[in-house]
């Protein structure tokens, strides 16, 4: 193998390890042309695969939600995104981690029905966490503006089912983007109610209470759920709700959850300053605290260190 491509990412597909260049999928794969596909992502510490096998999990209740069979059992599924960031740990920078992507689609679409004999297209890759473009995000705080598009409902599509059908997220970013460029766009319900973001999913703080919405409305994160045991941890009450942008403009203090940010500041809800505008505040400072010692690792460090 010439040195180019050793100096370049490996990714996993149908069952061979490859260089990222040459991992190729058919013009007529079904996530391609229909988005009939599932994923899900995770992200390293120190080179090591935070709750894998929860992230895998839901990739398989998304899996079977969507009725495809990747050919594979969840250890398996995890001993390949694991042998994926062993062959491009070397490939990390200083103070680096990856964010980790395991993909599955239905497969190539035949005249004689989706898939035909093909099987399932199966794939796993790494890139490196976007740390120098998040890094402002942990010195200033997320501000959050909300868009005019609004979420898809569950009587559509469950959101519990992480789907490559990713539009109605991608519209209200562009439509974020036009208003506010660093603002990240927070989707209301047809109801009238907060939900979430892209990969995201927002906590408010009233009189020391934690709120965030309802998993009914929601893609409950992985990261949604370590918050909240680390809210519960604290002894801190923590609330599933009907949140509106009225309960989102009056809180003392907000913060969004993600797999690549893990538990992060609000510094603003559509414009105006959250609380009395301290970032982080005092709870979120605890929350953050506590987050760092369940990774074992001070991300909020990591992030800052690239500004």
């Amino acid at each position: 193998m010439n040195e180019s491509l050793l100096n370049e990412r490996v990714v996993y597909i149908n069952g061979d390890y490859v260089p990222e260049s040459r991992a190729t999928i058919s013009i007529s794969d079904r996530g391609f042309i229909y988005g009939d596909a599932v994923f899900d992502t995770a992200r390293t510490f120190a080179g090591k695969i935070y709750r894998l096998e929860e992230h895998v999990e839901r990739l398989f209740r998304s899996l079977r939600y969507v009725q495809i069979d990747p050919g594979l059992n969840v250890a398996e599924f995890c001993a390949i995104s694991e042998e994926v960031i062993e062959r491009n740990l070397h490939l990390l920078g200083p103070d680096e981690d990856y964010w980790v992507y395991l993909r599955v689609t239905r497969g190539p679409n035949y005249p004689d029905g989706p898939g035909g004999d093909a099987g399932p297209t199966v794939i796993v890759t790494c890139v490196p966490l976007p740390l120098a473009k998040r890094a402002p995000l942990f010195r200033d705080g997320i501000d959050i503006v909300v868009p005019a598009t609004r979420r898809t409902p569950p009587e559509a599509l469950n959101p519990a089912a992480k789907t490559h059908n990713y539009l109605n997220l991608i519209v209200a970013g562009l439509e974020t983007q036009k208003s506010a460029p660093d603002a990240w766009p927070l989707l209301l319900d047809t109801r009238g109610f907060l939900t979430e973001g892209s990969g995201s999913n927002i906590f408010l703080i009233h009189d020391g209470k934690v709120r965030t919405p309802k998993a009914q409305y929601v893609l409950a994160g992985v990261s949604r759920a370590v918050s909240m045991d680390l809210c519960r941890g604290l002894g801190l009450e923590i609330i599933e709700d009907d949140l509106s942008p009225f309960d989102a403009a009056t809180a003392d203090e907000g913060f969004i959850t993600s797999t690549s940010l893990c538990l992060c500041p609000m510094r603003s809800f559509n414009g105006a300053p959250i609380g009395d505008g301290a970032v982080p505040g005092p709870i979120t400072a605890k929350l953050m605290a506590a987050y760092k010692d369940e990774v074992g690792s001070d991300y909020v460090a990591q992030y800052l260190s690239h500004l």
